[in-house]
């Protein structure tokens, strides 16, 4: 049986006895190549099967047309949202998508970025490993005047583009919200190293907005993770009921930790929200399917990877290379539900 065989420029070229120097100009729309031949070209292209190598083709030209994503998992759903807006934009502008997952593991984030690199993508979107504490890898991309797109899990010092919220606020916000609710000692799980500065923006809003309101930051409320899972969410909040007195509301920076909480608390007896109010963050799916529903801060996550694919698409674009790199900020809000009202639940 005869192997299938990929359709090249030079069987196309054979067939219509051309040099395969004016089918390839043909192809590409080349303005010394006649309409006719162009035409008869591509209907010759389109009948023996041909596909361009934009691989090969972007290689010799040191341009593949290809973002790099380099984030942490695929599994959390804050960051299923970000690739799905990272696509939609790219596609738009025939751009492919290639995925690389660090595991949350520096090392592996230092193994990823080479890999993105030796597979010369025009662009990088990142977001940062919990392990990271230096990002000299990345300087690859920078001094190689490939874009790179930090999002969400930023660095604190590095002078590239960056798409974020702000944390700092957004940790105000939950905070202040739970203190609205009638809490008076409320506790607040962090995570993450000082690199990446996410989760101690979050925690820095808590602390102020305690403070504003003449509320004590005790630091027996402040638990500090290692990575944050359901299984450490269980663990602090277990820490957190053996309290004499147990803090009366609760500031998560992600939903999975809010929701790990709220199912402690009903095991062990503790009404949500009459005894203990919780409020998440991400409006992940699941904080409308747990009961109580989740009260939770949004976290634009479809538009950041929007975003960021636009950052990366319009430097490619652009034959300046400015100094100063952009940072896009995007708006959060408190969506309030059951776990941290009352009069909410009195409702249902």
């Amino acid at each position: 049986m005869e192997e299938n065989k990929h359709v090249t420029i030079y069987d196309i070229a054979e067939r219509l006895n051309l040099a395969t120097s004016t089918i390839s100009r043909a192809l590409k729309d080349h303005h010394t190549i006649s309409d006719k031949t162009i035409k008869k070209v591509k209907k010759t292209a389109e009948e023996m099967g041909f596909v361009p190598n934009t691989l090969a083709a972007g290689l010799r030209g040191n341009k593949t047309k290809t973002i790099g994503v380099l984030i942490p998992t695929v599994t959390q759903p804050f960051l299923s949202s970000l690739i799905s807006g990272i696509e939609i934009t790219a596609q738009k502008s025939d751009y492919t998508v290639i995925i690389m997952q660090s595991h949350d593991s520096y090392e592996e984030e230092v193994n990823m970025a080479k890999s993105l690199y030796s597979n010369r993508v025009s662009g990088v979107i990142c977001s940062l490993a919990m392990e990271t504490r230096d990002t000299a890898h990345f300087h690859q991309f920078s001094n190689n005047n490939i874009p790179l797109v930090f999002v969400d899990r930023v660095p604190k010092d590095y002078n590239t583009f960056r798409v974020v919220i702000d944390n700092y606020s957004a940790g105000y916000k939950a905070t202040k919200h739970l203190i609205e609710q009638g809490c008076i000692r409320i506790a607040h799980l962090t995570a993450g190293s000082e690199l990446g500065n996410l989760y101690n923006e979050r925690k820095r809003g808590y602390i102020e907005a305690l403070k504003d309101h003449n509320i004590p930051v005790e630091e027996e409320l402040i638990i500090s993770l290692n990575s944050v899972t359901y299984e450490d969410g269980v663990k602090a909040s277990n820490t957190l009921f053996d309290l004499k007195p147990m803090p009366d509301g609760l500031f998560a920076p992600g939903d999975i930790l809010a929701v790990s909480a709220v199912q402690t608390a009903k095991k062990r007896g503790i009404k949500v929200p009459e005894e203990f109010k919780v409020i998440g963050f991400n409006n992940d799916p699941i904080s409308q399917i747990i009961d109580p529903n989740l009260s939770t801060i949004t976290h634009p996550a479809e538009k950041m990877g929007k975003a960021a694919a636009e950052i990366i698409i319009k430097n490619l674009k652009s034959s300046k290379n400015d100094d100063a790199k952009e940072i896009t900020f995007l708006n959060t809000e408190v969506l309030a539900r059951e776990s941290s009202s009352n009069e909410l639940l009195k409702d249902i």
